[in-house]
């Protein structure tokens, strides 16, 4: 049986490559909407290009919910220089034709958990915000869920906006301190574990030798993605961040890790940052599984597959 999920992202491209996995994933992974929030590029941005890569995949069954435009408290901040204008920069993608749905994500979340008779789970891709506002909106629906799998905060390797802080979590961290003390089972990907998924160019190649639509949209999208990061770390290719959220639920083995407890700081020059009590210091109960391990091949090489089921036209 399929397990039932909720995919909450702020496409960027690896968001993208995330959603075209689901996507190509039917038999693991039935997909009941898409919810877009603020986060890399602005809200108008992060939808449409949801909508874009359901018609990309040919599986326009699926609909696209638009939700929170800002964070809880604050200003947004946007990641264009590493996305580009378009948060998907490399792949030349035709403006969408489906629609995007008229009701609001939160709705859409709080009323899709109500109505089904199997636990969801809902994958956070990107600023924790609509699950946040749901979850304050309507709290009986954290104990009708499944759980919730999220890319987020960093362990040993700090943050990627600031020294302690990754993006996701740092856009949002009021919205990502309801979340952590929600009581929801949690499993979180941090940057230690997605700094493991580099691309490389064997990599990429492997998606652009499917020689289909989806595996040519998905090469030229890392190909841009790649020389952000590239530069910045020095690496041979870019963390594949967000795809760990969904490898993982198709295929649990790829990764390890061990539970902890994790506070979000969101004040002061540390804001965002995920105090993760690795070592079990503090003594105080987990709330997190953390992921600390990946095995990159085999990740790779699932998401390859799944791209490559999708249909080549």
């Amino acid at each position: 049986m399929a397990l039932p999920i909720i995919i909450d992202c702020d496409p960027g491209q690896d968001d993208a490559v995330a959603l075209l996995v689901a996507l190509g994933s039917p038999d693991d992974l039935e997909l009941l909407g898409i919810t877009a929030v603020a986060g890399n590029v602005p809200l108008a941005l992060t939808e449409k290009n949801a909508r874009k890569m359901v018609e990309l995949s040919g599986r326009t069954d699926v609909r696209v919910y638009p939700g929170c435009s800002r964070p809880m408290v604050g200003d947004l901040v946007t990641a264009e220089y590493v996305h580009g204008p378009t948060g998907l920069d490399g792949a030349d993608l035709p403006e969408p034709l489906t629609p995007a749905a008229e009701t609001h994500a939160v709705d859409f979340i709080i009323e899709t958990i109500r109505a089904s008779s199997d636990p969801i789970t809902l994958c956070a891709l990107g600023p924790l915000t609509n699950v946040a506002m749901a979850f304050v909106r309507a709290p009986d629906i954290i104990g009708r869920l499944a759980g919730l799998v999220l890319m987020g905060g960093g362990l040993f390797e700090g943050g990627n906006v600031t020294p302690a802080a990754e993006f996701n979590i740092y856009v949002d961290p009021h919205a990502a301190r309801v979340v952590f003390t929600s009581g929801i089972d949690i499993t979180m990907m941090p940057l230690d574990v997605t700094h493991q998924a580099l691309t490389n160019p064997a990599r990429v190649a492997a998606f652009r030798a499917l020689g289909t639509a989806p595996g040519e949209a998905v090469a030229g999208l890392l190909d841009f993605f790649d020389r952000y990061d590239m530069e910045k770390y020095g690496s041979e290719g870019a963390p594949l961040h967000d795809p760990c959220v969904l490898a993982y639920l198709i295929d649990p083995s790829l990764f390890s890790g061990r539970r902890c407890h994790v506070e979000i700081v969101t004040d002061g020059p540390a804001a965002g940052m995920t105090m993760i009590d690795w070592w079990g210091i503090t003594g105080r109960d987990p709330n997190a599984m953390v992921m600390g391990n990946v095995d990159a091949e085999r990740f790779f090489a699932l998401l390859v597959d799944r791209v490559g089921s999708l249909p080549g036209s």
